[in-house]
């Protein structure tokens, strides 16, 4: 019901704008008078639809309880929510597992709420609870770390995902000149935005420049700190010609950084990935990490909250080639890709010794 009176807000308001048009046009004064009192009348039930139109209920389920990352894309959530006027609920499994999500998904279900914003700690595991999800009239839209497109109506991708796994290579070889073995501490080995991301940084160490580059191991913390921090000092004591790590994960980041400082490897082991800059901002000041990249989480949950909402008050169907408004984001374009549709928020930002000061109080 509220989804209808959405929809209802939404055609009558461009069936006034319709009717405004056609009084500027060349009718008669007798017809431009019926038009402006059908247009008032029109406006008029609009204006009366909001207090239904907005009681919409809009849940964000993310991969883990205590993320940082995550923490941030609440804020970005709270703040769409703030200016569009729904609800907004935010949950997290204590664990980062498929299985947490799909009971915290489930409940969801029971409480009838209008859309589910998910980053997936497995992207087809998840898809049976969302196809149930879709077919009691939920809106789905999957954001960070994607749903195999059965289990979704779209995806916000925060960046072109070959770039992102390119440009991490292209950091670390720098930092230690193009020479050298390297490894990979990614989260789990089900996370679809880390494995397309690795196979993309495999794609890029194919090239000749990075000939005296050997990746010799890839781990996975599951985006646990501690599991992180261990797996991180088990690749010290099994290749102590270890040159440079990439975590391609906020966790993962951080605790290898704090790894590499308590071992006394700052200078010897250069460290890159994507990491929140909060994190980072002690551990790129004093060396430990060159650079590091990432785009803006608080972005993610406020663009995928827009795209939902959008949805839900039918100001777009959710098609391919529809134009989505997304507040102080702008506009984003809705494309196909991989077997799906897709919004993609934008390139990763470098952070560096240059310009770190300024993000650190910012996520």
């Amino acid at each position: 019901m509220r989804r209808w009176f959405a929809t209802e807000r939404h055609r009558i308001v461009t069936k006034c704008k319709k009717i405004s048009l056609s009084i500027k046009g060349g009718l008669t004064r007798k017809m431009k008078k019926r038009l402006l009192v059908v247009g008032i009348l029109l406006l008029a039930f609009a204006l009366a639809l909001p207090a239904y139109a907005q009681d919409f209920t809009i849940a964000m389920v993310v991969k883990g309880a205590g993320n940082p990352f995550f923490e941030a894309c609440r804020r970005g959530g709270e703040e769409a929510a703030a200016e569009l006027g729904f609800n907004f609920i935010f949950q997290a499994p204590a664990t980062p597992t498929s299985e947490g999500q799909i009971e915290l998904i489930d409940a969801l279900i029971a409480q009838r709420v209008d859309a589910i914003l998910v980053s997936a700690n497995d992207p087809d595991a998840l898809v049976p609870i969302l196809r149930r999800a879709m077919d009691r009239g939920i809106t789905v839209v999957a954001f960070d770390s994607g749903v195999a497109p059965a289990g979704r109506h779209m995806f916000l991708n925060q960046a072109d995902m070959e770039l992102i796994g390119r440009m991490q290579v292209q950091m670390l070889a720098e930092m230690i000149d193009y020479e050298g073995e390297i490894a990979i501490l990614s989260a789990t080995s089900t996370m679809a935005n880390q494995n397309v991301w690795i196979s993309w940084m495999l794609q890029e160490l194919t090239k000749p420049e990075y000939e005296k580059m050997d990746l010799v191991g890839i781990v996975y913390g599951d985006d646990l700190r501690e599991k992180s921090y261990n797996e991180a000092l088990g690749l010290f004591r099994s290749r102590p010609d270890l040159r440079g790590i990439i975590s391609p994960t906020t966790v993962g980041l951080a605790a290898t950084a704090r790894a590499i400082e308590d071992q006394g490897l700052s200078g010897k082991v250069a460290l890159t990935g994507l990491g929140l800059p909060s994190e980072m901002a002690e551990y790129i000041r004093n060396g430990t990490s060159e650079a590091i990249a990432l785009w803006n989480p608080i972005d993610l949950g406020y663009v995928s909250s827009y795209m939902a909402h959008a949805v839900l008050t039918g100001a777009i169907k959710g098609e391919a080639g529809e134009i989505v408004n997304v507040g102080r984001m702008g506009e984003r374009e809705i494309v196909e890709a991989d077997g799906g549709l897709e919004v993609l928020l934008g390139a990763p930002f470098v952070f560096d010794i240059d310009n770190i000061d300024e993000w650190a109080d910012v996520y």
